[in-house]
């Protein structure tokens, strides 16, 4: 272990992620009452240019009026690229009540961007004396982004979690793809006129996962696009789970329910993490460093493991 200590992401469940655009508050109630982690009320892609100071209003309106719930209340506010987003940022937390936790910053490109809008968001939360601070998450969507994940993970003490935009993201790339996330037809490898398809997205996946650890920032999978592929979204998600990521974005109120399930560990995964953390504790006792559990070593290292699996467990349950 190096001596800096890694830091600690928060603590809080985030294994879906509900978007929904600012332009349809009809939805808002159905968004609060759904199974999500975290609400994500968009000012950005989903809304045309012409609905963007309506739908601005209705998310302003709506953290104050909807019931949220113990939720994470996200609101994510237009690019730096665009005439929009410091308007977003002034009228939200000068006119929307104390229940906002948090500002997603989109296509964030280097550590800058996120100096800026931090910038922007203390001196309003200090002019209108503020007292909750406004935590950020990202979302990683460029080559720039990629290119300097690990500094905008270090950029600012509000940041709490990065996501991966696919979409936008392979535009950047140059990729051969329209797909949002998951398998792609073009990608894979031959071996005596078989195909198999590898994964596009783990490199970047684990990029980001790498730099959010080191710098206690939670890492969370972007969308799907695909809603009405259930199968492609569990094996993404879990891919994701298995990465080291939290949770995953729902595009579509029936992916809650799929991440959920991934990003929950099962019963029996709770279970043999508690039996190998009751199997070291055993081997401590003899002045052992190892043990044997069901046929395998397990050593310091895997109490490590199952304790993450067991904390993650606990912290759903007592949300």
């Amino acid at each position: 272990m190096s001596f800096r200590i890694q830091p600690q992401a928060p603590a809080r469940p985030n294994r879906c992620q509900l978007f929904g655009p600012g332009s349809r508050p009809a939805i808002f109630e159905k968004m609060a009452a759904s199974a999500a982690d975290v609400i994500n009320l968009d000012l950005e892609d989903s809304v045309a240019p012409s609905d963007k100071e309506s739908a601005r209003e209705n998310i302003i309106k709506a953290i104050s009026d909807v019931d949220w719930g113990t939720k994470t209340l996200s609101v994510r506010i237009n690019g730096l690229d665009t005439p929009y987003w410091y308007r977003d940022v002034v009228d939200l937390l000068e006119k929307a009540g104390e229940r906002l936790d948090q500002i997603m910053i989109p296509k964030v490109g280097c550590a800058g961007d996120i100096y800026a809008v931090d910038a922007l968001v203390t001196a309003v939360e200090t002019a209108m004396g503020r007292t909750k601070k406004i935590n950020f998450e990202v979302i990683i969507e460029s080559a720039a982004g990629i290119a300097h994940v690990e500094e905008i993970a270090a950029a600012s003490p509000r940041l709490v979690a990065m996501s991966l935009g696919a979409a936008d993201f392979a535009a950047s790339m140059g990729m051969a793809t329209t797909g949002i996330g998951g398998t792609q037809e073009n990608y894979y490898m031959l071996r005596e006129g078989a195909k198999y398809w590898s994964d596009p997205w783990h490199w970047a996946q684990a990029a980001i996962v790498a730099a959010c650890r080191t710098h206690g920032v939670l890492p969370v999978d972007g969308p799907f696009g695909d809603f009405s592929d259930d199968e492609g979204f569990r094996a993404q998600a879990l891919r994701s789970a298995t990465l080291g990521m939290v949770g995953k974005w729902a595009i579509h109120p029936k992916q809650v329910a799929l991440a959920n399930e991934v990003f929950t560990p099962s019963e029996a995964a709770v279970t043999e993490a508690r039996e190998i953390l009751a199997a070291m504790e055993e081997a401590k006792a003899k002045g052992e460093g190892a043990t044997v559990y069901k046929g395998r070593l397990v050593d310091i290292a895997s109490i490590k493991q199952a304790e993450v699996i067991v904390r993650q467990a606990e912290m759903i349950a007592n949300s």
